[in-house]
């Protein structure tokens, strides 16, 4: 069991299952929001393609929290690898192994080591909404404005 602690309360995220205490995420800095989550396998992923790695972890999260997949930064910047879904949600009553789906936007093959690290994982808390049908919504200033309605 692994400890968190999230705006002054105990958050526990229980690895039930790790192929390796390696693969444990790992906050880079004391002010990270993300914890680094690293690849299990060996992989090359060509131009295009679009791949799930595993990350040998498993989660028990706590209900009314989730944990979101997002991409690293320096690797979409560096080699335009990223994370299509991002980000990606892992709910509080997923068991399977997360899985991080990694797209390579660059125009080379991108080679992920055993250990790199691939995605950040950050902790977030969820509320459930209830949905209710109405005829009329209110009106606002805004009304039907979409994209760029506010200005760009």
């Amino acid at each position: 069991m692994v400890l968190l602690k999230y705006n002054k309360k105990e958050i526990y995220l229980i690895y039930i299952e790790t192929t390796a205490e390696e693969y444990l995420p790992v906050y880079a800095t004391e002010g990270s929001a993300g914890a680094d989550l690293k690849s299990t396998v060996d992989y090359m992923i060509l131009p295009g393609d679009i791949r799930v790695i595993p990350t040998g972890l498993r989660f028990a999260i706590p209900k009314g929290y989730e944990v979101q997949i997002r991409p690293r930064s320096g690797l979409a910047l560096k080699f335009g690898i990223t994370i299509p879904n991002a980000p990606g949600t892992i709910d509080s009553d997923y068991r399977g192994e997360v899985g991080v789906i990694l797209q390579n936007l660059g125009k080379e093959k991108f080679f992920i080591s055993k250990g790199d690290r691939i995605a950040q994982m950050v902790v977030a808390k969820v509320e459930q909404a209830e949905f209710s049908l109405t005829d009329k919504l209110d009106d606002t200033a805004r009304g039907e404005g979409g994209f760029s309605s506010t200005g760009i």
